[in-house]
């Protein structure tokens, strides 16, 4: 009990110590609840069945990546631990000499981690408990779920599992503590505070050659996954500009810690104003001694802009694209003149049997009324055209003068596959009901339609070549020199590679590939569009489904998948992003602490040579500041360069919203980092208040 109490004594006198990592532990066990609670509040939304599946799989995934999450929190904590243990050597080398065993001082310790586990664990699922529920209106408003039925939630299975992972974690921490203090010696614990870190000046001018090396390199990988992107062939390769940018990332810390003091020493007048020699002799001490931690820390920082902004932008874009590529209720693809097996765009394989190849050659209309479904009845503005296919017309032969660069663009680009053609005034009565332009052709002019910015390039470049096409022994050239904007099939993104629409005459003697419907459910509530949706599903349990191959799209599938793919990217990214830039902000923060304790010997020498508080305050404000910018500011310009190549792997699902995304990562870079930066020099001020 005696110890127990001493334990208690010792909390309440740290407590000043004990700010960050009380922080970091409420905010880890806080931010671990409201994730994994997402499953609870799911189960209890009403939504359909599709959309229930796509939220098991986000559950799923949410519970793989804690995994991940509780080893970077364990680690955090076992780091921030080593920060306190730092600060108490002195005290646990007067315990030794006052005649305590070691086996007593590891049990203060077990009773001090005890009670800060069971204080953080209960005000961050607090926390997490009441954050929760904000949590559970924004997944019901991502799954347009229904909110009348709202009420407050507690995840057991998430606080068991807080409780299961942080126990854990505290567990080790303990036996860490019990191995340390078993390690140390009496004389280093008393002694400690003493030694001094005898700072190492490298030759500037071999610094100077790293660094220029490592910009060079930096510059390098910049360009790969930017203006190179099409020399990056195989997945494999985007390791290269990876390494290139860790190692040098690596060098530009190791070099600036060599050069920058010497640069500043030559600066007399700067060098000798107030306390800025001593000002940059410790920002210099510090940032040689944790070149690696610096490293991590910048990378860290990279991937957590990344990560937030691009899924973020993810969402946001998705959720625009529905708006304008799904303007129509159901869609409906009919293969014609099947000659062989059939995949469909949902990549399912259909067997060609006699009885297939017959139905291919019927309208879409008459396949309809044998399935029994009467399109008068459900289906209103209804409109069906066809697209035609010819081995005339291939990639290759409307890329013409381009093709080679093509080639050495896309080495595994296969350009003998046939192209997308429609008839003009299909087109034209498509792009009246899809919002689009309408487009107009001589006899002998054609035009492209595109939406995939990659192949809008692509195509762009035999347009202004002036390329010709060649159907039914006739010549037509590009009426415009650059793709128009649109496509034929409602998607989620824009995937639309390239059509050819060419006037009426010029595919009479064209073989049609499809018959394509659009049209609206003829009803006005939302049950009773959903009513005819599942009857249009259920055709594939009618007799006659075994002889038709009809692909079926609707809005209401493409807006399910689409929002059940942006929540869980959304989220994931949230939780990583968030863990991420927790992890970079405390290390930084720890470190900062552990440096003030180990500097406050020197702080007391100024004092007394006739520096005051301000001064002081003032020096470790702008030491804080620097250290905490110095990572920042390469990962803000990692990240300019990262975005674009997100941008550019995820183009297909759009782009325009990356100003929103990027706005709300600097929010939460702010909240969270700065958050850290004031707590840390606050603290630091105390450390070195202390006489």
């Amino acid at each position: 009990m005696t110890l127990f109490k001493l334990s208690l004594k010792n909390i309440k006198k740290s407590i000043k110590d004990y700010t960050i990592y009380f922080f970091t532990l409420i905010l880890g066990v806080a931010i671990f609840y409201i994730f994994n609670a997402i499953e609870t509040q799911t189960v209890l939304m009403n939504v359909s069945k599709s959309t229930y599946e796509i939220i098991d799989v986000m559950n799923h995934m949410l519970s793989g990546v804690s995994v991940f999450v509780s080893f970077i929190l364990g680690f955090l904590i076992i780091y921030a631990n080593r920060f306190l243990m730092k600060r108490r050597n002195a005290e646990f080398g007067i315990y030794l000499v006052l005649g305590m065993s070691k086996r007593k001082i590891s049990l203060i310790l077990f009773f001090e981690t005890l009670c800060i586990g069971f204080v953080s664990l209960a005000v961050g699922l607090g926390i997490g408990v009441c954050l929760s529920q904000l949590m559970s209106i924004l997944v019901s408003n991502m799954f347009e779920a229904d909110m009348t039925k709202f009420e407050f939630v507690f995840s057991s299975s998430a606080f068991i599992k807080t409780l299961l992972y942080f126990g854990v974690m505290y567990i080790l921490v303990m036996i860490f503590n019990t191995f340390s203090v078993n390690k140390c010696k009496l004389i280093d614990l008393l002694s400690f505070s003493k030694k001094s870190e005898q700072i190492k000046m490298k030759n500037p001018w071999l610094c100077v050659f790293v660094f220029i090396v490592a910009v060079c390199m930096l510059a390098y990988a910049y360009y790969l996954v930017s203006g190179g992107l099409e020399n990056m062939q195989m997945a494999t390769d985007i390791f290269i500009p990876i390494i290139l940018g860790c190692v040098s990332t690596f060098l530009i810390f190791w070099s600036m810690s060599g050069f920058i003091l010497k640069i500043a020493m030559g600066r007399k007048r700067f060098y000798y104003k107030g306390l800025n020699s001593f000002t940059l002799r410790q920002v210099s001490s510090k940032v040689n001694t944790t070149v690696f931690s610096m490293t991590l820390i910048c990378l860290m920082l990279f991937v957590t802009i990344c990560v937030l902004s691009s899924s973020l932008s993810i969402k946001n874009s998705m959720t625009e694209n529905l708006k304008s590529l799904a303007p129509a209720d159901v869609q409906l693809i009919k293969p014609m003149n099947i000659n062989e097996d059939y995949r469909d765009s949902h990549g399912n394989l259909h067997k060609m049997t006699e009885e297939v190849r017959k139905d291919s050659l019927l309208p879409m209309k008459e396949s309809l009324k044998r399935l029994e479904f009467d399109t008068d009845k459900y289906f209103k503005d209804v409109m069906d055209f066809y697209v035609y296919a010819t081995n005339d017309l291939t990639i290759s032969d409307t890329l013409g003068d381009s093709l080679p660069k093509v080639k050495q663009a896309f080495p595994f680009l296969n350009t003998n596959i046939t192209e997308t053609i429609v008839k003009l005034s299909d087109y034209n009565k498509l792009a009246k009901y899809y919002g689009l332009e309408p487009l107009s052709l001589r006899d002998d002019e054609y035009a492209v339609v595109a939406d995939f910015d990659q192949w809008v390039s692509i195509r762009n470049d035999g347009l202004k070549m002036d390329t010709p096409i060649h159907l039914s022994g006739k010549t037509y050239h590009p009426k415009y020199k650059e793709c128009k904007n649109g496509f034929l099939y409602m998607n989620a993104s824009h995937v639309n590679m390239g059509v050819f629409v060419v006037p009426d005459q010029a595919v009479k003697d064209t073989m049609i590939e499809e018959n394509v419907l659009v049209a609206n459910y003829n009803a006005t509530s939302k049950d009773a569009k959903k009513d005819i949706e599942q009857t249009l599903l259920g055709l594939s349990s009618k007799p006659y489904a075994k002889n038709t191959i009809l692909d079926i799209t609707t809005k209401l599938s493409i807006y399910e998948a689409s929002v059940g793919l942006g929540a869980m990217v959304t989220f994931i990214g949230l939780y990583l992003g968030i863990i991420f830039l927790i992890s970079s902000a405390a290390i930084l923060a720890l470190k900062e602490l552990s440096e003030s304790t180990d500097n406050k010997e020197r702080y007391n020498m100024i004092r007394k040579l006739g520096a005051d508080e301000r001064m002081m305050n003032k020096s470790l404000f702008r030491q804080i500041a620097i250290f905490f910018l110095f990572p920042l500011v390469l990962a803000l310009i990692h990240s300019i360069f990262g975005i674009l190549f997100c941008n550019q792997i995820l183009l297909a699902m759009g782009s325009e919203q990356m100003l929103n995304s990027v706005t709300l990562t600097v929010i939460f870079l702010v909240i969270i980092y700065g958050g850290y930066f004031i707590i840390t020099y606050v603290s630091s001020k105390n450390i070195i208040k202390e006489r």
